[in-house]
């Protein structure tokens, strides 16, 4: 069950997902062709205020982690292209917050396609050759980005220690024979279990529920109880 006193930082960061349109309740067919009654899109907070927003609650929940020994780092890695900003804003909250344990911090991302000329070759920003590697995006959704991004990370020379995305649906993946009454892990617990590294959300669905009981209406929130009822992931 959801705490209903989730920190106020991560409340603030529910509140701004929905003032800026990024959380929005509704009726939306996703690429599992399943009709959510919320959506996320991170790809909205190129606002201030929402920009704010986001790097705090990725630097807060990053800063806790690393506190309690989840994972140590060298480089923050955002996959292109919506994890490239999260990257770098994390990179300067962090800084930020503890500039002598955090200033030793640099980003990296990737691009589409290698460079075959000047400097070469499909990182930007710091090396990844043995490097420690936090990788952060927005969502997980059928896990192929993260596959490609880890991928890529080791052919660089880096390691995966962990993945922080901003919202886990806690999800279940569709079944093979289109039968969504089978328990079925989510596309977050299968990336755990094949990399073997942390995986973690800013905020759940059972936080949204929580934050969204003071922020929007009854019948979204029903509706959304409704969907995890139903969609829930066995993992």
């Amino acid at each position: 069950m959801a705490s209903q006193n989730i920190p106020q930082w991560k409340l603030d960061f529910v509140k701004a997902a929905i003032d800026g349109g990024i959380l929005k309740f509704g009726s939306f067919e996703l690429k599992s062709k399943r009709i959510s009654p919320y959506f996320f899109n991170a790809g909205e907070f190129h606002r201030g205020p929402l920009i704010n927003a986001v790097r705090d609650a990725f630097a807060h929940t990053i800063r806790e982690a690393h506190a309690e020994g989840v994972f140590d780092f060298d480089v923050v890695f955002g996959p292109a292209y919506k994890g490239i900003p999260l990257a770098v804003m994390t990179v300067s909250k962090l800084a930020e917050l503890n500039p002598v344990k955090y200033d030793y911090l640099s980003y990296s991302y990737d691009r589409k396609e290698a460079k075959d000329h000047g400097e070469g070759g499909s990182i930007v920003g710091a090396s990844l050759k043995g490097k420690r590697v936090l990788v952060v995006d927005d969502v997980v959704t059928a896990g192929t980005a993260k596959r490609e991004a880890v991928d890529k990370i080791r052919r660089e020379g880096g390691e995966v220690v962990g993945i922080v995305v901003a919202l886990d649906r806690k999800e279940k993946l569709p079944a093979a024979d289109g039968d969504d009454s089978k328990p079925m892990p989510s596309a977050i617990g299968e990336l755990r279990k094949e990399y073997g590294v942390p995986i973690i959300a800013i905020l759940t669905v059972d936080d949204i529920i929580a934050g969204v009981k003071r922020l929007a209406t009854e019948d979204d929130v029903k509706k959304i109880q409704e969907y995890q009822a139903k969609y829930r992931a066995s993992d």
